[in-house]
């Protein structure tokens, strides 16, 4: 009797193909925007979009799937995975198609960057690109920010697909947030969340001085920690202290677990402060932002108000993983520039549309740290770790340290790739860093006012696969990958 097939790539190809669907929506949204500017992208926005749709209507209806079949932990895992790819693929045709980039490879970079919510770009001049290419990188941003896949949970049910796997696969971090008992309704709370707060932004900045196409795009970016901006200048360009301080905002709240936005949306105010996980995220904003503004008074030509603004804005949009900025901060101090590369590492809370190790992560391994050294005094007591008034399983603990020596390794491992490619130390150290942190500036020729134009090709190959490693939380795509998991 013939067994049944590990992976049910009928139902994962099925799927996919019910994606495509909404991508290829998106692009149309881009391609209107094209059509109104009467720009020269409005064609391979529209070439784009048509072949998009039609993969979508192949594999929707040429392949079929089978009824009474659900997705397993193994199909939700590669599903996760396959849909970035995919997603990322197709996300290339505008780029390829409008000859805007100058191969695949570029194009691929490109657009793994903004579906991974990453901002790195290839493009040198982004200030001549036409608006519709310009909405379409905000706009896969905006997408992969929240996740393609809780897009879909709120979605597939209409096809008869759903399925609590792929939940557990893609929310960041080690915590799941369930906000609803069905897992759909979930998914909806989320993106109504994150639309709103988008919406709210997109006012504000309008109030602060944007048009609204520059505002739509940036708060498409802001809200997803990607940092895509349609100025070569960033957010500099505008110079106003209004446009940084809604900016600084919205980039902290996009590093908060959604699950306590939305109990303290709902009234529920002490939640915000009662969260263990919160605290450290707004200390550590706090706290690094007054030490790199007293570093900018002593180094700088700088006021009082400048230098905490502009070191809040770097701060947060660093530590969010957002990337925005508003000065080039390596022309700083070395000691403050190091700083914020540290602040790279930490990333925001789980749950929340940004990247890097977590503030729940490195909050339980300090506070783990510091009971192994009560237990060095006290060998026969139980002192457990607890987090949020609750004992954290040693599981956990374990499962986290695991995680972070993973980590560690990879960007040990990247840097050495990096520098074997030909990019110098430096700026592998940089690229590895950031790649797998999903924040996109490095350093050196690679920095926040630079781009990836000269990065080699092999590297930008290996980059997009570290910015896909990072999105998914190193564990979803390694897992893939391993030899264990294709055996029955």
């Amino acid at each position: 009797m013939k067994q049944p097939s590990l992976i049910n790539f009928k139902l994962l190809l099925h799927t996919v193909g019910s994606l495509l669907f909404f991508e290829a929506t998106f692009m149309l949204i881009a391609t209107v925007v094209a059509y109104i500017y009467k720009e020269s992208d409005f064609l391979p926005l529209l070439y784009s979009s048509g072949i998009t749709l039609v993969a979508a209507l192949c594999s929707f209806f040429f392949i079929k799937k089978d009824p009474n079949t659900q997705f397993e932990k193994r199909d939700g895992y590669l599903f996760v995975t396959l849909v970035w790819v995919v997603f990322s693929l197709f996300g290339t045709l505008p780029f390829i198609i409008g000859g805007y980039a100058p191969c695949f490879v570029d194009a691929f970079f490109e657009s793994m960057s903004g579906f991974t919510a990453t901002g790195a770009s290839i493009f040198t001049d982004v200030e001549v690109l036409p608006h519709g290419i310009l909405l379409w990188r905000s706009l896969m941003c905006w997408l992969g920010g929240m996740g393609i896949i809780i897009l879909s949970l709120a979605i597939l049910p209409f096809f008869g697909i759903g399925g609590m796997q792929l939940y557990a696969a893609e929310i960041p971090g080690p915590q799941k947030a369930k906000l609803h008992p069905r897992i759909t309704h979930t998914a909806k709370l989320l993106w109504g969340i994150y639309t709103l707060l988008t919406v709210a932004q997109i006012v504000l900045l309008q109030f602060g001085g944007m048009e609204l196409f520059d505002a739509v795009c940036h708060s498409f970016s802001a809200i997803s920690a990607c940092g895509s901006s349609t100025k070569n200048a960033g957010i500099a360009y505008w110079n106003s202290p209004v446009i940084e301080y809604v900016i600084t905002f919205f980039m902290l709240v996009t590093g908060i677990n959604y699950g306590v936005i939305y109990t303290t949306m709902k009234g529920k105010f002490k939640t915000l402060y009662q969260n263990e996980e919160v605290r450290f995220y707004l200390l550590f904003a706090l706290g690094f932002s007054f030490i790199v503004t007293i570093g900018l008074l002593f180094t700088q030509n700088m006021g009082v108000e400048e230098s905490a603004r502009m070191a809040t804005f770097q701060v947060v949009s660093l530590l969010s993983g957002t990337a925005f900025f508003t000065t080039n901060y390596l022309s700083w101090t070395p000691f403050l520039w190091s700083l914020l590369l540290f602040i790279m590492l930490i990333g925001g809370c789980a749950g929340s549309t940004t990247s890097g190790l977590k503030v729940v992560r490195v909050s339980l391994l300090l506070k783990n740290s510091i009971n192994e050294f009560k237990r060095l005094l006290h060998p026969n007591a139980v002192i457990p770790v607890k987090y949020n008034q609750k004992v954290i399983a040693p599981q956990i603990i374990t499962n986290i340290l695991a995680f972070v020596a993973l980590y560690v390794l990879i960007i040990i491992g990247s840097i050495l790739i990096f520098t074997l490619i030909g990019v110098k130390f430096d700026e592998a150290v940089g690229s590895a860093i950031t790649f797998l942190n999903n924040v996109g500036p490095g350093l050196g020729k690679f920095g926040p006012i630079d781009n990836y134009s000269q990065f080699p090709t092999i590297a930008k190959c290996y980059a997009s696969f570290l910015m896909l490693v990072g999105r998914l939380e190193i564990f979803t795509v390694l897992f893939v990958l391993m030899p264990s998991f294709w055996k029955k």
